[in-house]
């Protein structure tokens, strides 16, 4: 089993930055791909950004420039840095994790997290005009 526990949520005003982290925990064995999901209130889950073991990255357009997706294996953790931060960005952001690396990120942003079996609850994120 896989745990996943993510922090560093708030409220921020637009323009700001935050820097989401997500721990993992269990079973940890083997390559494995992460990312990030969002859901805003009345809107579907979408993808944020993706890592892959090598370190190979996929951001979603409307993120590309101001978010940076990056995992430290020794400590099992995820970030996600977001800067310039907009209202728009006001959601609940979740990771996930799935075996094996080596996947099409691209396409599994855009699947909209249906490869992912692994989620965490979830860290809230709020921005103000």
């Amino acid at each position: 089993q896989v745990h996943l526990v993510e922090s560093g949520g708030g409220s921020v005003q637009a323009g700001g930055s935050l820097r989401l982290s997500c721990v993992l925990s269990g079973r940890t064995y083997g390559t494995y791909c992460m990312a990030w999901f969002r859901q805003a209130p009345g809107k579907e889950r979408e993808g944020v950004a993706a890592i892959d073991g090598d370190g190979s990255t996929a951001y979603t357009d409307s993120v590309k420039g101001r978010f940076t997706i990056s995992r430290d294996n020794d400590k099992k953790t995820l970030y996600l840095d977001l800067n310039d931060l907009k209202p728009d960005d006001t959601a609940m952001y979740y990771c996930a994790l799935d075996f094996p690396a080596g996947r099409n990120l691209d396409l599994m942003l855009r699947r909209g997290g249906s490869d992912f079996l692994y989620w965490g609850q979830g860290t809230q994120v709020t921005v103000s005009s």
